[in-house]
């Protein structure tokens, strides 16, 4: 199946005049399953909507917008993969010097705020033609949230960009929907009853709003008072579930947003169906540079979406959902077997996997109490004796899939949850004896009880254990394997002291890392409500949060004490924690018996 078109050229090679839907996306445009855009418009196609992509225009002229001409029905605006100003910036603010979804690499190719200044262009190029903004930047700044870029509490990314509507989490169902229903006749500003969409309404509207309300404090509340705001958030988080969440409004001026609830979660078989769409598994063919997002990709198969760890940091849960939506095990198989074909597979399937790669087919035993839960997490603060993982049939899978003909080696790259693997004995025995590739990735971002707590990730002891039995493993498989453990500086709730204390147990379990993610404050989460207010949302007792450029530096260097040029910013740190004899036991020479780098160029973390 060729390309969709990218120009009119394109669009009457498929004897199209007139396109239904234009996709504007902030990323390359790669015609592969794991991009969003890509794989909501080969949806659309398959429906019979003819579709177009306009990747990374000039967003300093509307001609750019116009390429493609003007749509039937809509525009659908995405600012890409990743919030613009998480890819534009460092967590000290910093511009970055690469953007790894531009070909050659190249940071420049989408614009701040993408989904607000794409929305605008196009409104001045066709003013009547309607805007949906969706993807991550448009999911998690769906409410009034705190920016941490400009330091302040902006309005919904629905206001500022004065698009018609909002599609928040996964957009499949709810795309569809608004394309059908306006293909149909109806007008886009009358579509108030979509599931995963937000809409802004006017105070009387709110009368007719069918099912359970949950009322937000107002945007000039969260703006003034750090609770109204702490309130704000743990309200929406309560009403995640799909199962069971209510329409949520918050007030903004004498207008109010309107969240309907999400969308239901896809079954096994529409998930199927998705991921065998005729996608070239490729950039678009105008591209002479590669595409270091896709060259990490292209030979990765995803078994699953959705996360139910819940972490504070993270955006997976708010966007792809809790609920793990898992495809079957001939739709991979398949899959594998037609990746094996291409003629750049140099037999390495490079992951299988997920958001966190040992959740596939995990689920709720309970239907009824699932419609119920409030949880946002099924493992924080304890392991719900409700979950079901799929133990068996994941390890089976792995084996199936390495016995492929023309597959010689399968990697799982994808994080693992090491919580999970007391409960999960024949997938551990698996991946450790043939899906480890040298390192393995896993999260436990601090050592200290009281941080973990605050991140909602398990505790020391617990990762303790999870490295015993790796080694243990290792030795009785002859195996050489390092362990990549992900950690955290600068999240809240975490002290210098406490970073003393983690750079202590690094060195104590023998493990040392060569970068560390510095804490960023992306919007909609836990860890930014609580950096923002100081505040936990749900006690309302006082968190700390590190501020200064100076602390953020030296509890990151801490963690990085075995390196020769942090040593100067460790004895500084140590003195200001008053920790002065911690200072022995860091430099001391002893063996690190698994060490790894934390770094990846492509997937970080929000």
């Amino acid at each position: 199946m060729p390309f969709l078109p990218v120009s009119r050229d394109e669009a009457l090679q498929r004897g199209w005049s007139e396109l239904d839907v234009i996709f504007v996306t902030g990323d390359a445009y790669v015609d592969h399953p794991s991009f969003g855009v890509p794989l909501l418009a080969r949806l659309l196609e398959s429906r019979g909507f003819r579709v177009g992509i306009i990747p990374q225009p000039d967003w300093r002229n509307k001609e750019s917008f116009m390429v493609l001409g003007r749509p039937k029905l809509f525009f659908a605006v995405s600012s890409g993969a990743m919030d613009s100003m998480v890819a534009h910036y460092t967590p000290a603010k910093k511009l970055r010097r690469d953007d790894a979804y531009t070909p050659g690499n190249r940071h420049g190719a989408r614009p701040n705020r993408a989904t607000i200044v794409y929305t605008s262009r196009l409104k001045e190029a066709f003013r009547d033609v309607p805007v949906v903004l969706g993807g991550i930047e448009a999911s998690l700044r769906r409410f009034a949230h705190y920016d941490y870029w400009e330091d302040r509490v902006r309005r919904s990314v629905l206001f500022d960009a004065k698009a018609d509507l909002l599609v928040y989490g996964m957009g499949e169902r709810p795309l569809l929907k608004i394309a059908e229903r306006m293909h149909s006749g109806e007008l886009l500003a009358d579509l108030h009853d979509i599931r995963g969409t937000a809409w802004i309404g006017a105070v009387s509207q709110l009368a007719g709003i069918a099912g359970s309300v949950c009322t937000l404090p107002s945007w000039e509340e969260v703006v003034s008072d750090h609770r109204a705001f702490a309130d704000a958030y743990r309200l929406t988080e309560q009403q995640m579930n799909p199962y069971g969440g209510a329409t949520v409004v918050q007030r903004h001026a004498d207008r109010c947003l309107i969240c309907n609830p999400p969308s239901l979660p896809l079954s096994p078989q529409e998930l199927d169906e998705v991921y065998s769409l005729p996608f070239e598994k490729a950039p678009h063919q105008m591209y002479k540079e590669p595409i270091p997002a896709y060259v990490q990709i292209r030979a990765s198969i995803t078994t699953h979406r959705g996360c139910f760890g819940g972490c504070a940091f993270c955006a997976i849960t708010h966007h792809q959902g809790k609920i793990v939506q898992s495809r079957t095990e001939a739709s991979i198989l398949h899959e594998v077997r037609r990746l094996a074909v291409f003629p750049w597979f140099k037999g390495t399937v490079t992951d299988v996997g997920g958001p966190t790669a040992n959740m596939y087919a995990a689920s709720c035993r309970d239907e009824e109490s699932l419609a119920k839960c409030r949880r946002v997490s099924c493992v924080y603060p304890s392991l719900c004796d409700k979950l079901c993982l799929a133990d068996r049939e994941a390890a089976a899978l792995l084996r199936k899939v390495r016995s492929i003909p023309g597959v010689r080696n399968v990697v799982v790259a994808s994080g693992i949850r090491f919580d999970l693997f007391p409960r999960q004995p024949e997938y551990v025995r698996e991946l450790l004896a043939h899906h480890v590739g040298g390192l393995l990735k896993a999260a436990p971002e601090h050592f200290v009880d009281s941080v973990t707590n605050r991140m909602r990730k398990p505790q020391r002891a617990v990762f303790v254990r999870f490295l015993e039995h790796f080694r243990a493993e290792n030795d009785r498989l002859g195996k050489r394997y390092a362990v990549v453990p992900y950690l955290m500086s600068g999240h809240p709730g975490c002290t210098l002291n406490d970073m003393v204390d983690a750079a202590l147990a690094l060195k104590k379990m023998g493990l040392k890392v060569e970068q560390v993610q510095d804490f960023t404050p992306t919007p909609g989460t836990l860890s930014t409500c609580m950096y923002h207010t100081g505040l936990d949302p749900y006690t309302g007792g006082k968190v700390y949060a590190a501020k200064t450029d100076r602390e953020k530096q030296l509890q990151k260097a801490l963690l990085l004490y075995h390196l020769p040029d942090q040593r100067a910013s460790v004895v500084k740190a140590l003195a200001l924690a008053g920790r002065e004899a911690a200072a022995q036991e860091l430099f001391s020479r002893g063996k690190h018996k698994i060490a790894g780098t934390a770094k990846s160029k492509v997937r970080r973390r929000t």
